[in-house]
Order: structure tokens, then sequence, then C-alpha cells
């Protein structure tokens, strides 16, 4: 049983919680999955597109999605624009030919899959808590192959509202790039609630979140994982819910202390920002809550002048300069004072995209220069990791107050 504390807390905030798909909620035997996938795909056009072409095509379109690691374009962009070029046809051409697998013969692999009864009661007791609920699957397939999925593991979307289910037309990076999983939380406003994901692969679900700044909870089988990591908190999907009544909340915050999880931050928020940006008008963009209150397109034009002249210029200078004194900056008069509702917006988020790799670049490779020393006007005695730290939670609260804003336009 949880604390008296802990039941407080949980009655005034919720958990996100991240859930892998295969092999946790439901057993895939991916080696045989894939290649009938793709055999299926490959005889539904047929008539069009040789087997062996639609092999390369599906092959190297998966491998560029694999290796992705800019922030602009989702998956699938990349997807497409590989695999149409390869085989010859526009999307439009094939869309209905494809869409028709997805609905009639995709389906038909559900036998190279097996439910987990106890996945099941988990996710209904999740839910009964009130917890956010995230699909957090590779998302090398498209959302309607992902439903299907959890059919088959009799977690139906239709019977279960989750918050988000990550596919290759919502997500900028997959699992092999850590920032997969702040663009998880950066897709739900971020939330200060507590986060942890769950997850049976220790390369690909447990590591990465664990250096992306997650609490984890490892689902192990015995029978097949032998490595024992004592540091990390594991046990059987059926396990995952004493864990969560015991352990506080407090400890399943994700954090952004270490490097490579402020890096992988820094490259998920201009992928968030896109993600929102493409499918809002510039009316939409431009829309206000009140008159004290920032639009979408004023917020973005905000972020790309911050870091075009301050963020940039203060990390060249902690990396050129001795213990440099760095000045605060006031930037909210730009508002007003540079016409941000008379910009374009996403002219305005391209700004930003294009600033943001240069931040990006700047940081990647860094090791021991986080530990530059800086003299700041209002901060005092600090370092590079601690100022950048400062520059991804402005970034962080912009996004929250987009994500108001969306849900006030939605209204």
């Amino acid at each position: 049983m949880p604390s008296q504390t802990c039941r407080i807390r949980r009655a005034i905030m919720t958990l996100n919680l991240l859930l892998d798909l295969d092999d946790t909620l439901l057993f895939s035997n991916m080696e045989s999955f894939i290649p009938a996938y793709f055999q299926a795909l490959s005889e539904t056009l047929q008539d069009l597109v040789s087997p062996e072409i639609m092999l390369q095509a599906l092959m190297g379109g998966t491998k560029r999605m694999l290796g992705k690691i800019d922030p602009e374009h989702s998956l699938k962009e990349i997807f497409d624009n590989y695999f149409y070029t390869k085989i010859g046809f526009h999307h439009e051409e094939l869309q209905k030919k494809i869409n028709d697998f997805y609905d009639d013969i995709f389906p038909k692999l559900s036998y190279l899959t097996k439910q987990r009864p106890e996945a099941i009661v988990f996710v209904k007791w999740a839910f009964d808590q009130g917890y956010r609920i995230i699909i957090a699957t590779n998302p090398l397939f498209p959302l309607k192959a992902i439903q299907h999925r959890l059919r088959w593991a009799g977690l139906s979307p239709e019977d279960y509202p989750y918050t988000l289910i990550s596919s290759y037309e919502n997500f900028h990076f997959t699992k092999e790039n850590i920032s997969y999983f702040p663009e998880i939380l950066g897709k739900l406003g971020w939330p200060d609630d507590p986060v942890v994901m769950v997850g049976n692969d220790l390369k690909m679900d447990i590591e990465p979140a664990m250096k992306a700044g997650l609490p984890v909870f490892w689902v192990k089988d015995e029978t097949i994982f032998k490595d024992e990591r004592g540091n990390i908190p594991q046990g059987q999907i059926s396990e995952v819910r004493a864990w969560l009544e015991a352990v506080p909340n407090g400890s399943l915050q994700h954090s952004i202390q270490q490097p490579t999880a402020l890096v992988a931050t820094l490259r998920s928020i201009p992928a968030v920002l896109e993600g929102i940006v493409i499918t809002l008008n510039e009316d939409e963009l431009g829309y206000r809550t009140s008159s004290e209150e920032w639009s979408i397109k004023e917020v973005i034009c905000h972020l790309r002048d911050v870091e075009v002249e301050v963020n940039i210029p203060r990390i060249q200078k902690i990396l050129s300069i001795d213990n440099p004194f760095v000045a605060g900056e006031i930037t909210d008069p730009w508002v007003t004072e540079r016409n941000y509702a008379g910009q374009n917006g996403l002219e305005a988020l391209q700004g930003y995209i294009k600033a943001r790799k240069e931040t990006i670049n700047l940081t990647s490779n860094l090791i021991l220069e986080w530990d530059r020393p800086v003299r700041h006007s209002i901060f005092g005695a600090s370092t590079l990791l601690e100022l950048v730290g400062v520059m991804v939670g402005h970034d962080k609260a912009h996004i929250r107050q987009i994500h108001q804003t969306i849900v006030q336009l939605r209204r």
C-alpha cells in the first residue's frame, strides 16, 4: 500500500506512463513479423512494383528513419521521400492500395503475435488510477498498423483512451535517438507530473530513456534475460503496479541534470514545435487567449530571436573565454517592438529551427566543457551546463504556454 503522503500526492497529480508495445504489452516475434509484413505489402503492390524493388525501398526507408537525427521533418516524410522515389510512384497514386492493405491484409498478421493477459490487467488498473497512458512504441509503423497491434494485444484504442500513440506520422525520432523520449513529453505539453518509461528492451527502452533523463521500469522475462542490473527497477509486467504504488512521486521526474538528457531535450524542442505548427493555419497561430497573453506565433518569434541573439552568442562566449561575465537580457518587449504579430508563423518556425540546429552543433560533442565557469548577472557563479539547463527550462515553459493556447483554441 502507498503511504498516506503518496496517496495525497496521487490525488492531486497524475502519472505519465510510457508503455512499450512489443514484448511488453504484446508478445511479438519481430524476426518473424517484419519479413511477413514486408512480404504481404510487396504482394499487395506486386502488379505495380517488383518484390525486389519493394523490399529495397522498404528497407532503405526504414534505415533512414532509424538513422534520423535532424529535428526537422517527420519520420513519415523521411520514409516517403526515399520509398516513393525508389519505387517510381507518387504517394497519391498508391494511397488507396496502401490504405486497403492496412485495413484488410495487415490484420491477418495477428497470428504472429500473442496477448499478455497480465499486461491487460495492468493497463486496466492504470487507467482506473487516472494515469495518462502513452504507447511509446518505436514509431516505425503508420498509426493504423499500431492501432491494429493494440487490438491484437486486447488493448484496443476504441476501448482505451490513450493520451498519445507514437507513430511515424507524428514523430521525428525513433528510439535509436534518445530525443524520442523528450519529444513525447513535449507533445504532452511538458507536464510537471511524474513520468516513467516501462519496457522490456534494455537497449531500446531502458538505457535510452535513462540517458534522456526519464525514470524507468525494466519488464523482464527471466527465461530470456540473464543480465542483472540491480540499480534498475525491474520485474514482471504484473509487478509494475506494486512498484508504482510504493515509489514516491518525487523520484519519478524527468531530469536534465546530465548532458545527454540536456542535449536530447534541446534537439526535441524544434521537433515538438514543428509538429504543432504544421497543424495550424496563420489565424490559429495568431490567436491570443487574452490581450495579455502571447499568441503561438509570437512565442515562436520570441524563441527564434532569443536563440539567435542570446543563447548562441552566450554559449560561444562561454566556450571561448575563461569565466566570462554574461548579462541577463530583457527580451519580452521585443514582442511589440518587433511586431511579432505581423510576422509569418511558418517562417518564424523555420528561423528558430535553423538557429536551434546551430545550438545543437555547439553542444552535441562537449565533454569537459560543460563545467566551464561563467558569471551571470542574475544567477551569479554558474556553469555552461547550468545555463543551458535554464535555456531548456525557458523553452519548456513556452511549450506549456503553447499547449494551453491550443486547448483554448480547440474548445
